[in-house]
Formats: structure tokens, C-alpha cells, sequence
């Protein structure tokens, strides 16, 4: 399934979906100071710009009042339908938007669609679902309409025609690149959404408008002579909004999806813990050594998922295997390895029947125990033919498991266990991996050793 702007084929962003899932809560919560700071900072810079703007570069000729004020309302009731795309929202009002910059004075149009804005709010601020102080974001909302005011003015355009149309291509592109810097700037300082993100968001809002757009000069056209025109567009948004009510559904399915995938893996790891208690507080620790090696590394939120799971998951196998061969306190036979060595194909097999996101972190579970130089199992992947997930998980796997007091074993120090994984490096274990984990397993001790330098 693929939404406008959210592609959820192979799981959602895990980051876009904790936005779109806390979107309606924000809205309703008091601005924090981060993001309180950041929009002060988008609002003023907004006014500074649009204020003398609107005072010192009146457009040719007077507006259209009564078609202005249509424009202004119409814009304000297109505002309220609005898709969700992440950290923010699209909304169909580039239908109206087009038509203002034609019926006001194209240098006044960025303060009356804040103005709009603020008209279409007004409903959520009356009945508290959006906080008072959120009006602090309208200017930022409109900063879109910055580039397209400034290439009018600049143009002297006054009414549409068809000989102009490189200019209204210009207020368009102006529109997307001052847009895009806004909102980057905004998501990026505000609610921390990397910028890596952004063109995949905001490329579907961009094409929403680019579709939108032509629609919008034919109801410019249309105002010239008769301005309740502009209320013709109102059906268009209407079917809009249906779109926008399914696609809400959806979003909301996917992401309770995604909530299931994350119940479903935890509650594989607590029959596993009940089938094995150690194999089950084992994953656990995995866990939290591997997530601080996928964030060490960059790895994406995709990517830091999977670890997540993998490392949850990557003994779920073992679920199939006879607990006589899981606590045996000795060395197991060569029949009782070959059936020990099924566990991780009988992991990908479950996660399997799961489908969805645990599909992917199947592969991990399968190739959690092969090693870099070929030689392990289940399918002797070698090097970059391993998932680097799968190689994450088992550098920690091992790290956890030589650590660990074990039927088989004591525990080794520290200092043995790290020695254990950098003579693996290249043969056992990704030669990238391994210094990533041993400087997070000794950066502790080193802080301890510099404290004690200082100290003495």
C-alpha cells in the first residue's frame, strides 16, 4: 500500500509514522519550547518580509474586493481538508491560491492567506482542539506564498493571459523553493525530521500543487468577469475531502498495523523467554547493544528497525528445538548441532507466515549466524552478500553470549570478550562492525581512565 506522500509497501518510515501518528495530539498539546523558539523565529521572519511587502509594493490598478473576499473564505474552507505527510500536512488550496493572486494585490496575497489561515482555524481554536497558542505557526503555513507574490510584482502582472505563462511557471518554481526551504528549516529545528526526508514528503505536495495549479488559473479566468466563480471550485474540494477522510483511514490502518507487527514480535520474544529463559532475556540484551551500533553507523530508521527486530527475534528458532538440547550442559553432538543449526531458517519461517515488516526481519533471523568469511550457516552468504543488519546482530550475539554465564560456560571479562571479537574481525564478523561495537563496549572504561587522569 502506497499513500500520497507515505509509502508503506515495506513498513512505514518509523519516523514518519510516529508524526502521523502524534499529529492529531500535537495539535491539541502546548507548543514545546524547541519548536515554540523555531516558529517564532519562521513568524517574524515571515512578517519582516510580507508587512513592507504588502505596504510599499501595491500592485497596478485596485483589487477585486468582492472577489478577494470570496477568495479569502474559499481559502479558508479548502485550508480544513488536509492530508497528512509526515511532520506536516498538504491541503488542496493551491485551487484558490492561484485565483488571489489575480483578484488582490499580488503583493498583499502572503497576509491574506495567513489571514485565511488563521479564518480556517478558527473552528479548532473555539472548540480547544487546537491550542491558542499554535497561532504562532500560521505565518509559517503561508510563507508558500512568498515566491509567486514577489515574481507577480516583480512581473507587473494584473490579470491572467495566456502570453504570460512563463511567468506564472516562474511563481511556481519560486513557490516550491521557497516552500521547500521553509519547511525544512521548520521540521528540521522544530520537530527534528531529518532533511534527508523532505524531497520524498514534500515532492507529492509539490506535485499536488503542480496538478492543482492549472485548475486554479482556469478560476482565475473565471473571476474576471463574474467573482462568486470562485465558489465553483467548492465541489472539487468536497470530493477532496472524501479523498482525504479514506486516506486518514488508511494511514490510521497502517500505522495499528505497524503497532501489530511490534506486539507480535514481542510477544514471540516472551513465548521464547517461557520456552527458555536465558534465549529470552539473551535477545533482550542484544537489543540494546545493537541499536547503539545502528545509530553509531547512520543506519536509517528502516534499517534500525530491523536490527531492532532481528535482535528480538534472531533466536526464535529455537522455539522448534528440544529444550534437552538448549540447556545441555556440555558439548553437543553432531546430530544435535545439525538440529540446533535449523533454528534460524525455522525463525524466517515463522516471521514468514507474519508477512509484512517481520518479512523483512526474517532475512535478518536467517543470516544472523553466518559469518564474513563464508563459513556459516544456514546458505555460507560471504561479506556483502550478509543483510548489514544480520551482521550487527551477530557481532552483538556473540559480544552478549561470551559474557554471559551459560549451562556450557562462565562468563569472560570484558577486556577477553572485546579481544574475541577483533580477532573475528574479517573472518567472523564484519570488519566494519567490529570496531563500531568494541569502541562503544570500552568507551565507559576510557571515560573512567580520563576521570581518574584528571583526577590525579
Amino acid at each position: 500500500m502506497s499513500l500520497l506522500g507515505v509509502d508503506t509497501r515495506d513498513g512505514m518510515d518509523p519516523l514518519v509514522e510516529d508524526h502521523l501518528a502524534g499529529f492529531d495530539r500535537r495539535v491539541g498539546a502546548p507548543l514545546p519550547a524547541r519548536e515554540r523558539r523555531t516558529e517564532a523565529a519562521v513568524a517574524l521572519t515571515f512578517l519582516a518580509l510580507a508587512v513592507p511587502l504588502a505596504v510599499l509594493a501595491p500592485g497596478p490598478g485596485g483589487p477585486d474586493l468582492l472577489a478577494g473576499a470570496l477568495c479569502v473564505m474559499a481559502y479558508a474552507l479548502v485550508s480544513r481538508v488536509t492530508f497528512p505527510t509526515g511532520a506536516g500536512y498538504t491541503v488542496p488550496t493551491q485551487l484558490v491560491f492561484v485565483p488571489m493572486l489575480f483578484a488582490l494585490a499580488p503583493a498583499t496575497v502572503p497576509l491574506a492567506v495567513a489571514g485565511a489561515i488563521l479564518l480556517g482555524n478558527l473552528p479548532d481554536y473555539v472548540s480547544g482542539r487546537r491550542r491558542v497558542d499554535r497561532l504562532l505557526l500560521v505565518p509559517g503555513d503561508a510563507w508558500h506564498t512568498v515566491g509567486p507574490a514577489l515574481v507577480f510584482v516583480a512581473a507587473g502582472v494584473s490579470e491572467p493571459r495566456a502570453d504570460e505563462w512563463p511567468v506564472y511557471l516562474a511563481a511556481l518554481f519560486a513557490q516550491f523553493a521557497v516552500d521547500f526551504v521553509a519547511s525544512t528549516l521548520r521540521e528540521r529545528f522544530a520537530l527534528e525530521m531529518p532533511p534527508a526526508l523532505q524531497p520524498g514528503l514534500l515532492g507529492w505536495v509539490y506535485l499536488v500543487d503542480l496538478l492543482l495549479a492549472p485548475v486554479g488559473l482556469l478560476a482565475a479566468l473565471a473571476i474576471e468577469d463574474h467573482p462568486w466563480a470562485i465558489l465553483l471550485v467548492l465541489p472539487l474540494v468536497g470530493l477532496l475531502a472524501l479523498f482525504a477522510r479514506e486516506r486518514q483511514a488508511r494511514i490510521a490502518h497502517a500505522i495499528e498495523l505497524s503497532g501489530a507487527y511490534r506486539g507480535t514480535t514481542l510477544l514471540l520474544n516472551d513465548v521464547l523467554e517461557a520456552n527458555d529463559r536465558y534465549t529470552g532475556a539473551h535477545s533482550r540484551d542484544v537489543v540494546s547493544l545493537s541499536l547503539a551500533v545502528a545509530d553509531a553507523m547512520g543506519l536509517d530508521h528502516h534499517q534500525r528497525r530491523t536490527v531492532e527486530f532481528g535482535a528480538l527475534l534472531h533466536d526464535v528458532g529455537k522455539i522448534a528445538v528440544p529444550k534437552e538440547i538448549l540447556r545441555k550442559p556440555g558439548p553437543l553432538s553432531e546430530d544435535e548441532w545439525v538440529l540446533m543449526r535449523t533454528h534460524t531458517i525455522e525463525g524466517q519461517r515463522m516471521l514468514d507466515r507474519v508477512g509484512g515488516v517481520l518479512h523483512d526481519v526474517g532475512h535478518v533471523v536467517r543470516a544472523s549466524h553466518e559469518r564474513w568469511d563464508g563459513r556459516g550457516y544456514p546458505d555460507g552468504l560471504r561479506e556483502r552478500e550478509i543483510p548489514l543488519e544480520a551482521t550487527i546482530v551477530c557481532c552483538c550475539d556473540a559480544f552478549d553470549a561470551m559474557t554471559s554465564d551459560r549451562c556450557y560456560g562462565s562468563a569472560l571479562p570484558l577486556g577477553a570478550a572485546v579481544a574475541e571479537l577483533r580477532a573475528g574481525a574479517g573472518s567472523q564478523f564484519n570488519p566494519d562492525v567490529v570496531p563500531v561495537v568494541t569502541g562503544l563496549l570500552e568507551a565507559p572504561a576510557r571515560r573512567v581512565e580520563e576521570a581518574q587522569r584528571s583526577l590525579g
